[in-house]
């Protein structure tokens, strides 16, 4: 989520986007098999700064080589060099604290905190370009724009269209944000226009735990709609686990045609799909008994039908009531299609199986959970399956009872962000393309 929208906001303040050193990530530290990573491990984020000259990605050992070990990087607000402790450039693998204070004096480090406000991108770095966003909103708050102050409540199965004019994409945005009014927006003004590096620290109070179209505001929702696609079309996982995937979600389906119990799925090896996170997690509402979990879900799935199961419990007897009931598999049981794949990538290849599924229950407060209902959002739409329109789908949630149905209508984005992800991420953002490829091949034919 963080990488996502940092990449998002480094493309639309034209800035070189700088990564962080490979390090031990949590739950992903098998000692038997690579467990240092960064993002380019799971996301083709080389690929994408070569075939898009927009998007300019390094690692951070390039970025301390070129410029701080140069002498270029000066302590913000003075004109003293600053050059990395012991004039280390390598960071993979080692302690980083070091390298991220000195970070925090070499940069502006803002505190972008996503419950407060939006970080609003103007249309241009003209002043007037801010001074629009600050009037913008000063007119929704004190009730000048002629409407009321927004709540969630307006837009309940009621989105606001996605090329509506900048006050109404604004009200939508800033329903939920906590901020004092005039603050609701943190504006990318002339001084973070200025600033020769941008830091985004994850400490203080500040982190960056939210979706990139719940944080980022763009004045043009053009440039919003474009930032959306290229999310959904170029930051995917890298071949090695999109294709292990596929070759799961075919062995899952040729076993669903397989499956004597239940004839639709004779043809098409259709199947449903469950996330039962246990293992760690912190939030207890969570943490049922396979006898409740059976009784949440059976009213949307279909008996002896298959359904995969996407778990981190360990134990699979756990699931007996669910085995009494369906023809029930598990990533366990495809194994031999992935021999060589990092068994750190079992939870994406997870996702992805899931996100195929006919119908999904997920478990709330996972990302997990989340980015496989975005992934549902994106297929939706491209195929014009049922929910398209508003964003809806087929998933839902084992519990808090009043979330359960979260996901069968157009919700907008509110808080606890983490929780779920939010059809504006997905909902219409293909608008404006065919105008777009009009204008294109104008200029190719001048």
């Amino acid at each position: 989520m963080a990488m996502e929208t940092a990449l998002v906001m480094s493309h639309s303040m034209g800035r070189t986007l700088v990564l962080p050193p490979e390090q031990k990530i949590y739950l992903l530290q098998k000692d038997s098999q690579k467990n240092h990573f960064g993002f380019n491990d799971f996301f083709h984020l080389d690929a994408i700064s070569v075939e898009h000259k927009g998007f300019k990605v390094i690692t951070m050992e390039e970025f301390l080589v070129r410029e701080a070990m140069q002498g270029k990087m000066v302590e913000y607000g003075t004109n003293t060099t600053l050059y990395p402790p012991n004039k280390q450039t390598s960071w993979d693998g080692v302690p980083t604290k070091p390298l991220f204070d000195y970070l925090r004096k070499i940069g502006n480090t803002p505190h972008w905190e996503p419950w407060d406000c939006a970080l609003a991108i103007p249309s241009s770095t003209e002043p007037e370009a801010v001074e629009e966003l600050k009037t913008t909103l000063k007119s929704i708050m004190d009730g000048s724009y002629g409407k009321p102050k927004p709540t969630l409540a307006e837009f309940n199965s009621n989105p606001t269209p996605v090329d509506a004019p900048m006050a109404e994409r604004m009200r939508e945005m800033v329903a939920d944000k906590h901020g004092d009014d005039d603050k609701k927006l943190c504006l990318y003004d002339k001084p973070l226009q200025q600033a020769k590096l941008i830091h985004l620290k994850s400490s203080d109070g500040a982190r960056l735990l939210t979706h990139f179209y719940a944080f980022i505001f763009f004045a043009d929702w053009k440039q919003d709609l474009w930032s959306k696609r290229f999310v959904r079309d170029h930051l995917r996982y890298v071949d090695d686990i999109m294709c292990a995937a596929a070759r799961v979600i075919e062995a899952v389906r040729e076993h669903a045609r397989k499956n004597k119990n239940y004839e639709p799925n004779r043809d098409d090896g259709i199947y449903d799909a469950l996330h039962v996170r246990r293992g760690d997690f912190q939030y207890p509402p969570t943490q049922l008994p396979a006898e409740e979990l059976y009784e949440l879900s059976k009213g949307a799935l279909h008996q002896g039908s298959t359904i995969y199961i996407a778990t981190d419990e360990r134990d699979k007897s756990f699931f007996k009531p669910f085995k009494e009931n369906y023809d029930v598999v598990f990533l366990d049981d495809f194994l031999h299609v992935i021999p060589t794949v990092n068994t750190n990538y079992y939870g994406m290849i997870d996702q992805l199986v899931a996100y195929k599924s006919r119908v999904f229950f997920g478990t709330w407060w996972s990302t997990l959970s989340g980015y496989v209902n975005r992934m549902r959002g994106y297929y939706i739409t491209k195929n014009k399956l049922e929910g398209y329109k508003d964003g809806s789908m087929y998933s839902y949630y084992f519990v808090p009872e009043e979330r359960v149905k979260e996901m069968r209508q157009y919700i907008p984005v509110r808080f606890p962000i983490y929780c779920r992800e939010f059809p504006i991420s997905w909902r219409d953002i293909d608008q404006g393309i065919k105008e777009i490829a009009n204008i294109i091949k104008e200029a190719i034919k001048k």
